[in-house]
């Protein structure tokens, strides 16, 4: 997981626009204790405090400090959790503030107003801000409380401010810290998540890319490079034999067919043209047919009964069956060629085997057209590896070269 920093932030009242319950129960709360503690304030002060010319002034600053506080919620609500506090919020925070104190020496009983004044400065500001701010607004609650103490001096009026005030603070603080700790292990799992998705989208454009390099080297470019040959085939005996000339451009005309029916169906992303009304054997024998020709005759055997067999099980099979008689008929000069299904209880493997030149596996590969090497090794194998099997190949130098593809059937209903 990637490094962060992570700052502390602070947690405080939501904003208007918050959608979180338990941000909006918790606001609600804070300003129902506000209104609470205002009014008892108020009613405290005109049956005991009140008397003298300053009554005017203490009554307007109740009215100011209400309407300040009710102002605040909307014209500067406090930040978001995670969030810094803005200029207007923390102008806010400071004359509410001051008008308290004002408030405060005026009218004792205006004392216990500091809490919800205690509540949003510990929510809204850093803990370097905060913490200075409650232990000021605890002082003068003591303050407060001694001034307007009769008889002999009660020790909680100067020990219990501060020690709810510690209280407070430390566990507010607390909350802080574990949510800024959330939020930034949250922002790296969301970040993780994003990254992981990219991923796994590349790895999704890449496999369709290698899926569709297969399919069109299987298809188009195979059907492409037997009707180049048989056409120049044709080219070259057109005026010493016409017939045969004939029957060349006719099987390129039927290859023709063939392939387009094959991009047609690759472009609705079907089984292979040959599956679409064939068993898999039936498909395989007809394959075997159509390559078979002049130099070059192609047996199907079949050992064994298959069962049903998912499609993309048939449709790997026929076309690395497809792709190693190109590679014989292109490059390995061979005179025969066995098609070999075999069907056992736990598997169906498929082994395509010629008498040609050869090749050494262990440091060459047969050359592909145009100059490319070894594209069709690798799309065979990678066919085969889709639905759980392996590929194998065994050549030697002038004794041919067998492939061979094996499926596990316990697989079957993994892959359908």
């Amino acid at each position: 997981m990637r490094q962060r920093t992570v700052r502390q932030r602070t947690v405080g009242p939501p904003s208007p626009t918050a959608t979180d319950p338990d941000e909006q129960r918790l606001a609600a709360v804070v300003h129902i204790a506000f209104f609470l503690l205002l009014c008892s304030s108020f009613v405290r002060f005109l049956t005991r405090d009140q008397g003298g010319a300053r009554t005017g002034w203490v009554v307007a600053l109740f009215a100011v400090f209400c309407l300040l506080y009710v102002l605040g919620h909307f014209v500067a609500p406090a930040p978001r959790p995670g969030s810094p506090p803005t200029a207007r919020h923390l102008a806010w925070l400071g004359s509410v503030s001051a008008v308290w104190v004002v408030l405060l020496v005026l009218a004792p009983s205006a004392t216990w107003c500091a809490m919800p004044l205690l509540f949003a400065g510990l929510h809204a500001l850093p803990p370097r801000l905060s913490v200075p701010l409650a232990a000021v607004l605890t002082g003068l609650v003591v303050v407060s409380e001694v001034r307007v103490a009769e008889g002999p001096l009660n020790p909680n009026m100067v020990v219990a401010p501060p020690a709810i005030a510690a209280v407070a603070t430390a566990v507010l603080v607390r909350l802080q810290r574990q949510a800024a700790r959330q939020r930034a292990l949250i922002d790296d799992l969301v970040h993780t998540r994003r990254d992981l998705a990219a991923t796994e989208r590349r790895a999704g454009v890449l496999a369709e890319r290698q899926r569709l390099s297969a399919e069109i080297h299987d298809t188009v470019a195979q059907g492409l490079s037997s009707q180049q040959m048989l056409l120049q085939a044709a080219e070259r005996v057109w005026r010493t034999d016409p017939d045969a000339a004939r029957g060349h451009v006719r099987k390129a005309a039927d290859i023709t067919s063939r392939s387009l029916a094959e991009a047609r169906r690759f472009v609705h992303d079907l089984a292979p043209a040959d599956l679409a009304e064939r068993s898999l054997p039936a498909a395989l024998s007809a394959l075997a047919e159509r390559e078979s020709g002049p130099g070059l005759t192609v047996e199907f055997r079949l050992d064994g009964a298959p069962g049903p067999l998912p499609e993309r099980v048939e449709a790997a099979l026929l076309r690395i069956a497809q792709g190693a008689l190109a590679n014989v008929r292109e490059h390995a000069a061979a005179t025969r060629a066995a098609l070999t299904l075999t069907c056992l209880d736990d598997q169906i493997s498929l082994d395509v085997a010629d008498n040609g030149r050869g090749f050494d596996v262990d440091t060459a590969s047969p050359p592909e057209p145009d100059g490319a090497r070894g594209h069709g090794l690798p799309a065979m194998r990678i066919r085969a590896r889709q639905p759980g099997g392996t590929l194998t190949v065994e050549s030697t130098p002038g004794e041919g070269t067998v492939v061979s593809a094996a499926i596990p059937l316990a697989l079957k209903e993994a892959v359908t």
